[in-house]
Parts: structure tokens; C-alpha cells; sequence
């Protein structure tokens, strides 16, 4: 195997194209696998790679011919079973970066922010070298944020400890991945790891995250932040959202997060709780776009553009009457984004009414929610109480999220590894 330096730094590798001998590529670098071993230097032994759809497999180092800049050269024979991490292995971004180790020199403590593998004369790749940036000091003589390179033997306490670990330098790998896919990296992560990378994202980022992730690992992050922090996150997810979560808690700690939580916000949460989660009423959040007939096309755009609206709920406005908070005044009708789209900005939304959409009520079971969703083909439904006053919307994502099984991304990789044969060599 060739490589363009002689000296390979991991975080400048991920992402970086996989490529077979005829020049096609097959998928990105997500991460390094190592095994840390006793008295010895680190040994790569595969990388982690992502393929089309999101899928990600173990790709061994001795079925890498060259690591050039911005591209891998494989031999062509890729294992397309789903990675899974054994106990021995070690990522390098999602478990060395951030680690806190101590300098044998001077005794000083560091984070690691990169590392550095190269070949050996036997064609094993071995991590050599350490980019660090030093947070402590011996007897003040040191720079605390000063940042160096070092041998790998210089590092003591490479190997897992049960201090907590940092990430920030993991965290700017990710600053690109969509919610949906950061969730899938911390599913893939160790527990402690997973809830260490969790806890040092933004309330915002980290309530995304959390709309993404399965029950299980949304439980085990939110119940090892403090109640604050985890009240906040709540109040910045989707109500909906938020309602499924705390419905999974444990009743006492679901009491304190909701008495921490903001009181409009809590309220929103408390109204969802009543109603089963397969049901309407389970299933709808509380904030689609809700505006009154007199607001004008360029009005209800601008709510449309809004980036807290999922593409869903921006394709319809429902127009009712005042208070526009839910429950509202008496629903009126929808109007489409693609009709506002034909529209003159000035023109008032209530002159585009469709008063065809049928609203349901929120103790309609799903499948009825469903039907309806596909009959028409719509992105969102209306849920209205007795009086006709809006409740709340049921957009198609989240009937998705309810109808497919919990597990249904692990279910998906089973059935195509069983179609394939694969083994994992």
C-alpha cells in the first residue's frame, strides 16, 4: 500500500472517497478501527466505511492498495455486512479524540486532538504520532491550549479510562451531518460515549438529534443530563416529539422534567399525553403554520421558510379562526404551498381556501390517518375537537415514524446481509 505523505492524519481522512481499482466510487471513510495493545503502538487494522444508504461496513486495511490525497484505492472485494464494533477495537474518532491523556516528560495532562498512522516496513499501519493540545500544567511552567505533536510513547493513559471523556474535536467532524445521520453515528457509539457526545452538543442540535434516535438511546441520553439541561432540550423539540419521549420516562422523572420545562411548552406536552400514541391525537404536534384568513401569500411564506417547519408541515397553512394558538378559533380550511406559489404576495390566503380536506378527530386510530394521508395525497392532516377548533396537525413523517418497527434500520442490513451471503472477514 502506497500512501502520498508516508504519515496518514485520521481526521483529515474521514470523508474522504473510496474508490475501486476501475475508478468508481463505492462509499466515504467514517472512521479508523485500532487495537490498542500493552506496551506497543496502536495498530489500524480497517476502516469504517459508509455506502450508499447510509449503510456502513468494515473495510481491512490489507484490501487497501493506496490512501492518496482525497481518495482510498480498495482491491475491489468489499465485505457488505453492517460493522459492528467488537470488543477489542477502538475508534479513532468516535472514542480517541478528546481522550485526556498525560505526557511521560513532564507529567502535564493533554487532549488528543488527531492521530497519525503509518506503514511499516511489514505493511501493518501503526498509530505513531499524537496531535495534542496540553489542558494542564506541572508546577505552572507549562502553556495550558499549547499544541504539539508527539511520539504515541510518549502518551501514558491511551487506553479507556473512567474519566469522562471530551468532544469537541469529534463534534467538528459532524458540524455537516444532517440530524438524522448524527443520530445514527452516536447509535453506533459505545453508551458512555454515545452520552458523553450527546451531552456536549448544542440544546437545539441535541434536540434534533433526539427526534431521530430510537427509544432506547434517547431514554439513556436524557436521563444522564441534569434536569435543567434536559427541560431545555425538551422545549426546543417538536411537542409531538417531546410528549413521545417524556411518555417513556420514568413517571418521576418525567414529573420533574415538565415542572422544569417551560410552562407553555409543558402544557403543549401535558394536552399530547392524554391521547394514546397511536391515535391522532398521539400523534399530531401542536405547532403547524397557523395563520388567520387576512394574513397575505408572503405572510404565510415567510412562516412556511421558517426553519423549525419540517418540509411536511410547510407545504400546508391552516387557516382558522382567532386565537391562533391551539386549540384556535374554528378552522376554515388549508391552503397549499404550491397554490400560495401562483399566487400574487399581497393576495389574503383566505381567498385559496380548500375546505375539501377532511380533518380527523384525535382519537382516530392511525390506520384511519393513514388512508386518508394516501387518498389524497397529502403531506399533513388537521385535527380538530368537536367545535371544529384545531388541535393540532398530523404530518406524514410522523405516521412513518410510528408505522415502521423500532428497529428498522438494524432489520434492513439483516435482510440484506441474508440476501448477500456476507460474512465479515
Amino acid at each position: 500500500m502506497s500512501s502520498a505523505t508516508g504519515r496518514i492524519y485520521v481526521a483529515r481522512l474521514a470523508g474522504t472517497g473510496v474508490f475501486d481499482p476501475l475508478g468508481d466510487q463505492v462509499g466515504r471513510v467514517h472512521d479508523v478501527v485500532v487495537l490498542l495493545r500493552v506496551r506497543q503502538a496502536p495498530r489500524a487494522v480497517g476502516l469504517v466505511v459508509e455506502v450508499p444508504g447510509r449503510r456502513r461496513v468494515f473495510l481491512p486495511l490489507s484490501r487497501v492498495t493506496s490512501i492518496d490525497a482525497g481518495a482510498v484505492i480498495t482491491t475491489g472485494l468489499m465485505n457488505i455486512r453492517r460493522f459492528s464494533q467488537r470488543a477489542a477495537e477502538t475508534l479513532v474518532l468516535g472514542e480517541l479524540l478528546d481522550r485526556e491523556v498525560r505526557l511521560r516528560e513532564d507529567g502535564s495532562t493533554a487532549t488528543i486532538q488527531d492521530v497519525a498512522l503509518e506503514q511499516q516496513r511489514n505493511r501493518d499501519w501503526l498509530v505513531t504520532k499524537l496531535f495534542v493540545r496540553r489542558t494542564g500544567t506541572r508546577a505552572g511552567l507549562l502553556r495550558r491550549g499549547e499544541h504539539l505533536t508527539i511520539d504515541v510513547s510518549e502518551a501514558l493513559g491511551l487506553a479507556p479510562t473512567t474519566a469522562q471523556q471530551g468532544a469537541t474535536a469529534l463534534l467538528a467532524t459532524m458540524t455537516d451531518l444532517k440530524p438524522a445521520d448524527l443520530a445514527d453515528v452516536l447509535h453506533d457509539l459505545p453508551a458512555q460515549r454515545r452520552v458523553e457526545v450527546a451531552a456536549a452538543l448544542r440544546d437545539e442540535r441535541l434536540a434534533d438529534v433526539l427526534e431521530e434516535l430510537g427509544e432506547e438511546d434517547r431514554v439513556m441520553i436524557v436521563s444522564s443530563l441534569d434536569t435543567e439541561r434536559a427541560a431545555r432540550v425538551l422545549d426546543v423539540m417538536q411537542p409531538d416529539d417531546a410528549a413521545d419521549l417524556v411518555s417513556e420516562l420514568p413517571v418521576q422523572r418525567a414529573s420533574e422534567l415538565l415542572a422544569q420545562m417551560e410552562p407553555e411548552e409543558a402544557e403543549d406536552v401535558r394536552r399530547l399525553l392524554v391521547y394514546d400514541e397511536h391515535t391522532a391525537g398521539g400523534l399530531m404536534t401542536t405547532e403547524p403554520v397557523i395563520l388567520p384568513p387576512e394574513a397575505t401569500v408572503a405572510t404565510a411564506l415567510a412562516h412556511a421558510r421558517r426553519k423549525d417547519v419540517t418540509p411536511a408541515l410547510a407545504a400546508m397553512v391552516f387557516v382558522v379562526r382567532p386565537p391562533l394558538e391551539t386549540p384556535t378559533g374554528r378552522l376554515l380550511g388549508v391552503v397549499h404551498l404550491q397554490r400560495m406559489l401562483r399566487e400574487p404576495p399581497h393576495e389574503a390566503i383566505g381567498t385559496l381556501l380548500d375546505s375539501g380536506v377532511e380533518p380527523v378527530d384525535p382519537h382516530d386510530v392511525i390506520g384511519k390517518v393513514t388512508r386518508l394521508l394516501a387518498t389524497y395525497n397529502l403531506t399533513a392532516l388537521p385535527v380538530v375537537d368537536t367545535e371544529r377548533r384545531l388541535l393540532g396537525a398530523v404530518s406524514v413523517d410522523d405516521v412513518l415514524d410510528h408505522l415502521l418497527p423500532e428497529d428498522w434500520r438494524e432489520a434492513d442490513d439483516e435482510v440484506t446481509d441474508q440476501a448477500m451471503g456476507a460474512q465479515r472477514v
